[in-house]
């Protein structure tokens, strides 16, 4: 039980993201990835190894270690 969402690097934006797990989707034909819809209704696939952090009812359960070269 909880909220649960994903935070992921966006190469274009230079950034991390923040996208509510009920929205992510996840496609057999595409192993490896993730998929959301934008707000221009257009769907993203996303690899998992952007993934950063994860969250329950806003607090840090996991997160990627962080790059150090």
């Amino acid at each position: 039980m909880g909220r649960f969402a994903l935070g992921y690097y966006d190469r274009v934006a230079g950034e991390q993201r923040f996208v509510p797990f009920e929205s992510v989707t996840f496609d057999a034909d595409r192993p490896g990835f993730f998929s959301i819809v934008d707000v221009e209704g257009l769907t993203r696939h996303i690899p998992l190894h952007r993934v950063r952090t994860v969250y329950r009812d806003g607090a840090v359960i996991w997160a990627r270690p962080e790059r150090t070269d």
